[in-house]
């Protein structure tokens, strides 16, 4: 009897292997918005990694033990935002691309909990006196990730925090947001980068 139930489990592991491997090994999320605010406004706002938290979904009040940093120029390709010891882990988000008014692309590094390296891509086109915005991201789908999208789905649930993300976004290009915010400041929880 326990060698029948050691090779049905055997085989549900190798099944379950299987259907696993068969997962996509690249993933992409996508939301669009319109921003009521130019494009050169809503440009300002992502391409300076300094005023992400205006408009950042994961943003939140400082907490102790959370490092961050900024590294390169003030904005556009080079600048970098890295953060640690947060419930959002460890990482770095740098931006690679960078044209005015049309387009931001960053690299995302992952460190902890989950290494992975993922790409985000803003593209802001003209659009009813204001600005369609689409923000992407699309990576490898690690193994891990491949598991846990037997149980969650991605797409619906960060699909949800850059639909939030987006409609911030709007909020502070219609505001004019400062360009200092919590996450400029010591102790402030670092953001995801996505």
């Amino acid at each position: 009897m326990l060698a029948k139930l050691a090779i049905a489990a055997l085989i549900l592991v190798v099944a379950l292997g299987v259907f696993v491997a068969t997962r996509p090994d690249r993933f992409r999320i996508e939301r669009n918005a319109h921003v009521a605010a130019p494009p050169a406004t809503v440009f300002a706002l992502i391409n300076d990694l300094r005023r992400f938290d205006t408009w950042n979904p994961y943003r939140s009040e400082p907490a102790p033990g959370v490092t961050q940093s900024f590294a390169g120029p003030d904005e556009g390709p080079g600048a970098s935002f890295t953060y640690g010891g947060g419930k959002a882990g460890d990482g770095r988000m740098t931006i690679v691309e960078s044209q005015p008014g049309a387009r931001v692309v960053l690299k995302l590094e992952f460190f902890k909990p989950f290494e992975a390296t993922n790409q985000a891509v803003f593209t802001l086109t003209p659009e009813n006196g204001g600005t369609r915005v689409s923000w992407s991201m699309e990576g490898e789908n690690t193994l891990m990730g491949k598991v846990m999208s037997l149980v969650v789905n991605m797409d619906t649930m960060l699909g949800k925090d850059f639909e939030r993300g987006l409609a911030n976004l709007d909020a502070a290009a219609r505001s004019g947001a400062p360009s200092t915010t919590a996450s400029a400041q010591p102790g402030a929880t670092p953001a995801p980068a996505l």
